[in-house]
């Protein structure tokens, strides 16, 4: 998350996007806002929902990193 921490506004959505990194990358057998959120320990999808529709950040500069970082660690020589 360091690497995309400065494409958020505030801290509270930087934190939810790194529970919802981690919540996509977890074995849930259905991953949705719900059961993302309440695998975040989150009381409801309220928060999940605001980050992903209303919350101030850049996602196409986090997309770039992303695929930037994917590129550094699956080149080939």
């Amino acid at each position: 998350m360091g690497r995309i921490a400065d494409w958020f506004a505030r801290v509270e959505p930087r934190r939810r996007a790194g529970r919802l990194v981690l919540g996509l990358l977890s074995d849930l057998p259905r991953k949705n806002c719900w059961s993302i959120a309440e695998w975040a320990g989150d009381a409801t999808l309220h928060g999940m929902q605001h980050l992903l529709c209303r919350a101030s950040w850049d996602a196409d500069a986090v997309r770039d990193d992303v695929r930037d970082y994917v590129v550094e660690q699956l080149h080939d020589d």
